[in-house]
C-alpha cells in the first residue's frame, strides 16, 4: 500500500475492476501500436484486458489492480489505469471517489510506455 488505508485500496481496486470490465466508466486510449493491429488481434488483446484477473504481489504491489501485462497470441500488451480530476487536467485528489475522479486506461505495447 502507498500509505492509504486498506478500505481506500479496496475501493480503488473495486472501481478499477469495474472500469476494466465496463469502459463507459472512464476513458480508454489505444496506443498507435495496438490501434495498428488487425481487427482480430486488436479484439483479442482488448478482450484479454477485460477478463484479466491474474493479479499477484509482483504485478500489483499496491493492490489497486491498476496495471498489468496480458499475453495473447504471441503478443504482450500493457494496460495502465491513471486517475485524473473530472476536468482531465490534474491527477485526482482522491482516486477512491468516483465523483472526483475520471479513470483513464491506456492499452499499449510495453515498449510504447
Amino acid at each position: 500500500m502507498t500509505g492509504q488505508t486498506a478500505e481506500t485500496v479496496y475501493r480503488i481496486r473495486a472501481l478499477n475492476d469495474a472500469f476494466r470490465k465496463n469502459w463507459t466508466l472512464g476513458r480508454v486510449f489505444l496506443s498507435a501500436g495496438i490501434s495498428g493491429l488487425d481487427e482480430e488481434a486488436r479484439v483479442n488483446v482488448l478482450s484479454a484486458v477485460i477478463v484479466f484477473d491474474q493479479f499477484t504481489p509482483d504485478n500489483d504491489p499496491f493492490g489497486e489492480h491498476d496495471c498489468a501485462i496480458v499475453a495473447i497470441d504471441g503478443l504482450r500488451a500493457l494496460w495502465k489505469i491513471d486517475y485524473y480530476d473530472k476536468d482531465l487536467r490534474f491527477h485526482s485528489e482522491d482516486p477512491a471517489d468516483p465523483g472526483k475522479t475520471t479513470r483513464v486506461m491506456t492499452i499499449m505495447f510495453p515498449d510504447e510506455y
